[in-house]
């Protein structure tokens, strides 16, 4: 068992922490050859959808998943997509069902879960490369990264919260370390935002205005209208165009931070390419800056090392102690489920509340049979602003989506 997370003072961050542990935090881990997620009682199957470097998929018959313990199966109504479908298999030469949005209806939970039951309305992040991913009839979650949603909220709305939303809250609060929003900040906090009209990069708009985060210096391309209408210009908000060259863009992310008050010290780059963490480096206070990135496996030898960086990994909420190497610093676990379990909570009560909302998505048609075709327009970067999403019932031979 690992040490339960420290209480806080705040109130409303100190109930969702109280709901996290309820649950047991035990290392979140199973078998990829389980017998008890794959029963062989079980004598129905489900449609599936398997990913394979290219991107190529073939949709197979595979047994329907049973819960363990802490986990919740969800018949899938509606499945996300992100970037990292197509990267994985092509990285790893490996293939599985890569999906990782899942909304839909819960189908059964195991026996410790005590907040969902059959038939509720959910948005989950899948565990990833393990089974039971979102591209399937019925997909597998902890149930700490399950939460409802209002019946207001669509499920295609819904599937593209999951990754992309908890990447940007691990981001802006754990690697970063900047104020939550239950906690908002009073002073001027200047953060480059690189990417701000990908998923991540939207989210951590939303997630820092409700930090009261100003200004956002942001970066964009195609989806800058999209970026605009989510940043507060009155707060002294911007969004940049990196089309115009690396250094014309510098020059103006200079100009940016002179507007700001003349030195910024926190990036979010939610792009970790082509040049984008070099043009942040340029402008980013060498000596206490921090930025976080989003793609791992890079050693990022142009960063300079007196900036702080750390790589954000959202496979950090599916387990209890943080890969990241600043945890090495302190030696202490970090309670990434119980941030997990918090957030996935805001973000459904922002939902219902108004103050939090998915990103702009497109329907694919075909459903399971439109991945390869979604994938490979996110390969070839022709989505912005954007997630590609599924409705299962388009997949032939799958039913309209019912309770059952």
């Amino acid at each position: 068992m690992q040490p339960r997370a420290k209480s806080t003072s705040n109130e409303i961050y100190g109930l969702f922490l109280s709901m996290a542990l309820l649950q047991p935090l035990t290392r979140r881990t199973f078998s990829t050859t389980s017998s008890k997620l794959f029963s062989p009682t079980y004598s129905r199957k489900m449609k599936e959808a398997i990913v394979s470097a290219g991107p190529k998929v073939e949709i197979v018959d595979s047994p329907i998943p049973n819960p363990e313990p802490d986990q919740v199966v969800t018949k899938v109504v509606v499945s996300g997509s992100n970037p990292k479908d197509w990267k994985r298999p092509q990285w790893s030469g490996t293939s599985s069902n890569q999906g990782d949005d899942i909304a839909g209806v819960v189908h059964s939970v195991g026996s410790n879960v005590v907040e969902f039951k059959r038939g509720d309305r959910v948005a989950a992040f899948h565990q990833m490369m393990a089974p039971g991913g979102s591209y399937a009839e019925y997909a597998v979650s902890w149930d700490h990264t399950t939460f409802h949603i209002p019946k207001k909220t669509s499920f295609e709305e819904a599937a593209t919260i999951p990754l992309a939303a908890m990447t940007a809250a691990f981001g802006l609060y754990q690697r970063l370390g900047l104020p939550p929003p239950w906690r908002p900040t009073t002073s001027p906090i200047p953060v480059i935002i690189y990417g701000a009209a990908t998923a991540v990069g939207s989210f951590a708009i939303q997630l820092a205005r409700q930090s009261n985060i100003h200004p956002l210096i942001c970066v964009a391309g195609r989806g800058i209208p999209h970026v605009e209408g989510m940043i507060d210009q009155s707060k002294g908000d911007i969004v940049l165009d990196y089309r115009e060259g690396n250094e014309k863009l510098v020059q103006n992310l200079k100009a940016a931070i002179r507007n700001a008050g003349g030195k910024v010290e926190y990036a979010f780059d939610a792009v970790s390419e082509h040049g984008s963490y070099e043009n942040i480096c340029k402008v980013l206070d060498h000596q206490t800056g921090k930025i976080t990135l989003v793609l791992p496996g890079k050693d990022y030898k142009e960063i300079p090392e007196t900036v702080e960086r750390s790589t954000t990994t959202v496979g950090a909420a599916q387990i209890g102690t943080d890969s990241d190497p600043w945890q090495k610093k302190t030696g202490m676990q970090t309670g990434n489920e119980e941030f997990a379990m918090a957030f996935f909570r805001y973000f459904a009560r922002g939902l219902q509340k108004g103050f939090f909302k998915g990103h702009p998505y497109e329907v694919v048609p075909g459903g399971l049979a439109g991945i390869q075709e979604a994938l490979q327009n996110l390969k070839d970067g022709k989505a912005s602003a954007v997630k590609y999403v599924f409705r299962l019932e388009d997949t032939e031979g799958v039913s309209r989506h019912n309770m059952n």
